[in-house]
This record gives C-alpha cells, sequence and structure tokens, in this order.
C-alpha cells in the first residue's frame, strides 16, 4: 500500500515538474505578436477612419511606422499623423497560454470527479457493501441519501485503512447536515406559507 503511494506521489512531482519546465519556456520565449503598435487614426477629408497594427518595436512606434500605405499623400500626411493616437502594447501570451492550461486542466479534474460521485461511487458502494445493506426501510429514512448507513458499515469493516474511515465518516456528517438543512428550509418555507 505505502509503495503504491509512493509512485502515485513520484507521478505527481514529476507531472507538476513538467508543468512548471512548460510555463517557463513558454514565458521565456517571446512571440513577435506580444509586441505591438496599434494606431487609431479617425477619418481625414474623404479617408475612412481606420486602426493600424503592426510589431514594431517602441522607439518605432508612431503613425510614420505603422500606417502603411498611408491614405493620403504630400502635405496631408503630417496633419494625418498629427490625427493618429498611437499606442505601444505589450502582452504576455505565454501566460494567457499557461493561465489557459490550468483553467481547463482544474476544469477536466473537476469533471472527472463528478463523473465519479454521479456514476461510478454509488456502483462501488453497492459492491463493497451489499446492496441489501444499503436500502432502508421508508419509514426510518425519509427522503435521506440511500448510503446514510455506509458510515457504520465502514466502522464495521476493519480491512479499510483508518484515514479512508475518517474521510468517509466526514463525507457522511457533511450529507447529514447538509440533509438537516434543507429541511429545516423546506419546514421553514411551509410555515412562511
Amino acid at each position: 500500500m505505502l509503495a503504491g503511494l509512493a509512485s502515485v506521489r513520484e507521478k505527481i512531482i514529476i507531472k507538476l515538474t513538467k508543468l512548471v519546465n512548460l510555463t517557463i519556456s513558454v514565458l521565456a520565449k517571446r512571440n513577435s505578436e506580444d509586441i505591438r503598435c496599434k494606431c487609431i487614426c479617425p477619418p481625414y477629408k474623404d479617408v475612412e477612419g481606420q486602426i493600424y497594427k503592426q510589431n514594431v518595436s517602441l522607439k518605432d512606434c508612431n503613425c510614420l511606422h505603422v500606417v502603411e500605405p498611408m491614405p493620403v499623400e504630400g502635405k496631408d500626411v503630417e496633419a494625418y499623423c498629427l490625427r493618429c493616437e498611437c499606442k505601444y502594447e505589450e502582452r504576455s501570451s505565454g501566460t494567457i497560454k499557461v493561465t489557459i492550461i490550468m483553467y481547463l486542466s482544474i476544469l477536466g479534474m473537476l469533471l472527472l470527479y463528478m463523473v465519479y460521485l454521479t456514476l461510478l461511487e454509488p456502483m462501488l458502494k453497492r459492491r463493497l457493501f451489499g446492496h441489501s445493506q444499503l436500502i432502508q426501510s421508508d419509514d426510518d429514512v425519509g427522503d435521506q441519501q440511500p448510503f446514510a448507513n455506509a458510515h457504520n458499515v465502514l466502522s464495521r469493516s476493519h480491512s479499510r485503512p483508518n484515514m479512508l474511515n475518517k474521510v468517509e465518516h466526514a463525507q457522511q456528517r457533511w450529507r447529514r447536515q447538509v440533509q438537516e438543512q434543507r429541511k429545516s428550509v423546506f419546514d421553514r418555507h411551509v410555515v412562511l406559507s
């Protein structure tokens, strides 16, 4: 049992190390799309307003280097460029990618956990405790969870490790509290009606 836990820990440490290395490598690389100059030029004479974007350095972030092709000619270029507002923008696409990957990973783990709770846990409990031990009469239970006595069965079985019994006990206590809260909310609702 301990050897199995050690191998699981090693796998988790290896995966976390890979994630950290990926994060560092992504952050170290600078993408040309991470820096740009954006010029917003309003309408001028018969030229419509437009937005121009170029991947240029901070010192070249002005109308003359970014606005291509220049919509006006000659003396109007200077007047046109004075009306344009150019801003240098910098972002970290690596950080954005890592954040999205982490978000999707957490979302995936939660989805898998939900599938486990809704599909696999009831089947495993039926197999572990036997179907006849978990069914209670409607008089005793009311509208409680079908596995309300699972903790009693767990505490009787000495084959399961102590930590799992504690976790199961905490889970059952939480379920009872939720059930009591639901019952009190519905009772109060009936009283207020």
